[in-house]
């Protein structure tokens, strides 16, 4: 899952990019026909009788009331930006596992980000969904810009599209009082997928915890991928340097290194449970 973050390193330059244009989801829908002469009903000699009006006819327009068993549309709240978790009360301690919550986890290639996430949100009090940024980018099918060929304005694009559709998809969960873990590979040092923008478009009550296992396990699980989730050790290395920059960033860190998975997400809530007294000023 770990493309997202390949050789090179993208750019520390943020482009902009402009306001994506609106499209309308209805189809113009066609006018009567034209009206054409009727032909004659009585070709014969003497006068026509038009026939006698309906009695009580209905509108052609009135609404036709639904049956018994119709299933009706279901009203969604809009999701909008998520907001601080609220201060639990001074006698109380916060329960992370059935308090509704949006988490990002953070860490580099190999740091067992996706494992956890998925273990956590799978054995969570209330329904949770998991958001994998590597797994929305590998949404694009032909033309996708893989990063390890070339950090350039196409990958850039498509990560920020990414990132942006990620960060939809958590404040619509999350308006329906569904839970959000989001997991990306976010560089400590570079605005281009730095905090910022997972801020923007999931709001302040985003809660970043930073997964940092050591370097040689990082290196040995990345040798167990294969295909574009694979990285070189090379590559490994020097994601896993630039991680080390959230030391001293204020975000709380999770050495997993050994920690199986279950036991990491028993950490995470702990630690979630901290966050959530106190929530990280980021």
């Amino acid at each position: 899952m770990q493309h997202a973050v390949g050789s090179p390193l993208p750019p520390p330059h943020q482009q902009g990019h402009g306001p994506a244009t609106g499209w309308s989801g209805a189809a113009p829908h066609p006018g009567p026909p034209h009206p054409g002469p009727h032909p004659a009903a009585h070709a014969g000699p003497g006068p026509v009788n038009p026939p006698a009006p309906p009695h009580h006819a209905v509108p052609h327009h009135a609404p036709v009331p639904p049956a018994p068993d119709t299933t009706g549309h279901v009203q969604l709240p809009p999701g909008g930006p998520v907001p601080m978790p609220s201060a639990p009360p001074a006698a109380g301690t916060p329960d992370p596992t059935s308090t509704t919550l949006a988490v990002l986890l953070i860490g580099p290639a190999g740091a067992g980000k996706t494992s956890v996430a998925k273990y956590w949100a799978d054995h969570r009090r209330v329904p949770t969904a998991h958001i994998s940024l590597d797994d929305v980018r590998e949404w694009v099918r032909s033309g996708f810009a893989d990063p390890q060929a070339g950090w350039n304005d196409m990958s850039e694009a498509q990560y920020r599209l990414a990132r942006r559709t990620c960060g939809f998809s958590a404040r619509n969960f999350l308006a329906n009082n569904i839970s959000c873990i989001l997991d990306d590979a976010v560089f400590p040092d570079r605005p281009v997928v730095g905090l910022g923008g997972w801020k923007r478009h999931v709001g302040p009550g985003l809660l970043p915890v930073v997964l940092l296992p050591g370097l040689e396990i990082v290196l040995e699980r990345n040798a167990k991928r294969s295909g574009n989730r694979r990285l070189t050790d090379e590559e490994v290395a020097r994601i896993h340097g630039r991680m080390a920059g959230w030391y001293g960033s204020g975000l709380p860190i999770i050495d997993n290194s050994q920690l199986d998975v279950p036991q990491t997400a028993q950490v995470l809530n702990d630690v979630l449970a901290r966050a959530m007294a106190s929530p990280p000023q980021w």
